[in-house]
């Protein structure tokens, strides 16, 4: 049976407009039971500083830009290995009664208590031992959430080697000549022409064709030699191809942060008050720098915005400071909001170009290939790495510490909470279902080919002969738009419809993991086919897809950092009592350069393939202690007749995220152990351990305090708790 994507999305749009009407109605009612007779803490402790009332649809702007980061994008891309309908149900389902519901919550009750962090209201409500756990907890998992976002804006922005297999075979056109070129100490970089073959192995199904140029960097003292057992060159060992990192979405980006700044003192200094004028003029100039974006590429300013990986991660930290240290009005909250006119305007226009364009879903409702493990991205079976590998769109804890953290202390009214927890994780939730149709409605063997690490593809291949063979008989499948090579009238082959789309957006695709590519090109797709007059714009399309993936992250980044350094200093404010002092630039500095360095160590030593499972599981468990801590104020209140609200979605990730734990300490953590990286697995065990012992030692207090007898708190009694 043939399933097009527009029925999907009509169905998925219903069923979250039910969810906003009538549940998150319920909760606000019954369950947070919002009034706005009460005083905010933006009022109460008004400061222009951290605490600032905010227009609600500027706070729902921000807060949606802060809680929309790589996951609701990455994530379903990702998941596609299990097939889509797995990821469907789970983000369909989850956010609306589960994430939709941690975020509303987190926020009223956070609301309600002073705008507390999370970490304290886990003291406040369960207790002491709870909210040491909970600070150890969040510290850890906070770092681990922002390496993972800020590993996705390396992947997209970022320049990048693409490692290939030590004696492997790359073999050049006819009458083709080595040309390299190597600076005195450097690598020797060969300039591989187009119409180059890579092989892999002896089958047909074991080499794969670049019709781009591109430079190949091999290790000093090394060079390419010629291959005894036939035609072509062997690649020596540690050999990798250079990809050049986006311009475009860098320029553009970059020009966003002095926008904001603009438009901050205009509606806050220069036109106090004037909102929709500020937005307007933000709309018009976001818009001029990403058309402006496209002539940077070949230009002589190329050179200062195609950054190479580790001055990508520079330019984030340097970036995730700054943002955390500055006044939330200055640049957070309008650079938030300008970016999420640009993501909402994207979403609305994607939606309507499913629906227009109705394109098939070209990937399997549950993949008879990697059901049971073994897939590119994650090498675990369906139940439970499908929960792991979407986190966030259908519940995520990282929006606990945004609920709690600096949107609390802006909102203006209580009655706002309905409309910014629960309303912007529904946003989040669609956004995910449209990045699944994205990616699953393109042909299998497009995906696979992006998303197969061009040095681990010989071997994967060679472990799944079946799936090998099925990549091979889907790369001409003319139903994927593929079309014919120069020269084909002659009898040449059809080319992939990857090798043409490298061709039309002037960018190497070829084994470029991580879910910002594949998004990307999903999205090209989408608009090309729901406007097929404008198909030369397809290049055009797939760069705008990029910039408007990093700025999801970025604006995360941003919030996330701000919120650690919230945490931070309340730790060091135990040591010192001047380093908990949120106004004192010394320590705010200090403890944001410590949250940089964490998150961006991680990023500078790892891979999209070796945190994001480490950040889903930690973010998972960061889920369970924010309903824990939620369903013990709902009890301490009096309205522990609603706790089924919040304990059940509890259960069920401390069901599914508990047996991703146990796979991955059993398994791959174990399996480091036995090969012999001893360090690198025991710390990973101890690590995933440490965070199990916090996530029980919060749920079994918590459990503590729900048997417990107690008073009940009248609502004029709750801001006072």
């Amino acid at each position: 049976m043939t399933l097009h994507a527009m029925p999907v999305m009509i169905g998925v749009l219903a069923i979250l407009a039910i969810a906003y009407r009538y549940y998150s109605a319920f909760l606000a009612a019954r369950v947070a039971v919002l009034d706005d007779a009460r005083v905010t803490p933006a009022y109460r402790f008004e400061d222009g500083q951290n605490f600032d009332p905010t227009n609600r649809w500027v706070l729902f702007g921000h807060h949606f830009a802060a809680i929309s980061g790589a996951g609701p994008l990455i994530g379903p891309v990702l998941a596609i290995q299990f097939g889509y309908l797995p990821g469907l149900i789970w983000i369909v389902v989850g956010v609306c009664l589960a994430g939709a519901v941690q975020d509303m919550m987190v926020l009223a009750i956070s609301t309600q208590r002073r705008g507390q962090s999370l970490a304290s209201l886990a003291r406040t409500e369960i207790g002491r031992p709870a909210g040491i756990a909970a600070s150890l907890a969040i510290l850890y998992i906070i770092i681990i959430a922002l390496a993972g976002l800020g590993v996705v804006v390396v992947k997209a922005l970022g320049g990048e080697e693409v490692a290939m297999k030590a004696g492997t075979v790359l073999v050049y056109p006819q009458g083709a000549s080595l040309e390299a070129d190597q600076a005195t100490g450097g690598p020797r970089v060969y300039n591989v022409p187009p119409g180059s073959t890579y092989k892999f192995g002896a089958g047909s199904e074991h080499s794969m064709d670049f019709r781009e140029p591109f430079q190949l960097a091999v290790p000093n003292g090394s060079r390419l030699t010629g291959n005894p057992e036939g035609e072509g060159y062997l690649l020596p060992a540690k050999s990798v191809r250079l990809v050049k990192g986006s311009s475009w979405g860098t320029f553009t980006i970059a020009m966003t942060i002095p926008i904001a700044l603009f438009v901050g003192w205009y509606m806050y200094r220069f036109r106090k008050g004037k909102v929709v004028e500020a937005s307007l003029i933000g709309a018009v100039l976001v818009l001029g720098v990403t058309v402006l974006g496209a002539f940077v590429p070949d230009s002589p300013i190329e050179q200062y915005f195609s950054l190479t990986r580790g001055g990508t991660v520079a330019a984030l930290g340097i970036y995730g400071f700054i943002a955390a240290v500055l006044p939330v009005w200055l640049l957070l909250c309008p650079r938030d909001y300008l970016s999420t006119f640009l993501k909402i305007g994207t979403i609305f226009l994607l939606v309507a170009g499913v629906i227009v364009a109705n394109p098939k879903l070209e990937a399997p409702p549950i993949s008879p290939f990697f059901a049971s493990g073994g897939g590119p991205a994650f090498n675990g079976p369906i139940f439970p790495y499908v929960f792991i590998c979407i986190m966030c769109g259908a519940i995520s804890g990282f929006h606990a510490l945004v609920s709690s953290g600096t949107t609390p202390k802006m909102i203006g009214r209580e009655s706002d909470v309905r409309m910014i927890g629960y309303g912007a994780m529904l946003m989040e939730g669609l956004v995910g279902v449209v990045a699944l149709i994205a990616a699953a409605a393109l042909p299998n063997t497009m995906y696979y080919d992006i998303n197969i690490d061009l040095g681990r593809r010989p071997d994967f291949l060679a472990s799944n002969p079946d799936f090998a063979q099925f990549l091979k008989a889907g790369e001409f499948d003319m139903d994927g738009g593929h079309e014919l090579a120069p020269g084909a009238e002659t009898g040449a082959a059809p080319e992939s419809e990857l090798v043409v789309m490298e061709r039309e957006v002037r960018e190497s695709l070829h084994g470029r993991t991580g879910g910002a590519v594949t998004l990307a090109i999903g999205m090209a797709r989408i608009f090309s086919n729901a406007m097929p007059g404008l198909r030369w714009m397809i290049g055009y399309w797939y760069h705008f897809a990029i910039m408007f993936e990093a700025l999801f992250i970025l604006t995360t980044i941003d919030a996330g950092t701000r919120i650690a350094r919230f945490l931070v200093q309340e730790i060091l404010g135990r040591v010192w009592k001047p380093l908990g002092d949120l106004d004192w630039l010394p320590a705010s500095m200090l403890a944001t350069g410590l949250v940089v360095f964490g998150w961006g160590y991680f990023i500078a030593t790892g891979s999209v393939e070796t945190i994001w499972p480490m950040f889903g599981m930690a973010n998972q468990l960061l889920a369970i202690i924010a309903l824990a801590v939620v369903t013990t104020a709902l009890f301490n209140a009096g309205r522990g007749r609603y706790a089924p609200v919040t304990i059940l979605p509890m259960l069920f990730v401390a069901t599914t995220t508990g047996t991703a734990a146990y796979y991955e300490i059993t398994k791959k953590f174990w399996g480091m152990v036995q090969a012999g990286d001893v360090v690198k697995g025991w710390l990973n065990i101890g690590l995933t351990a440490m965070m199990l012992v916090c996530v029980a030692v919060i749920v079994g207090t918590a459990m503590a305090r729900w048997l417990a007898p107690r008073p009940t708190l009248l609502n004029d009694e709750i801001e006072t708790v």
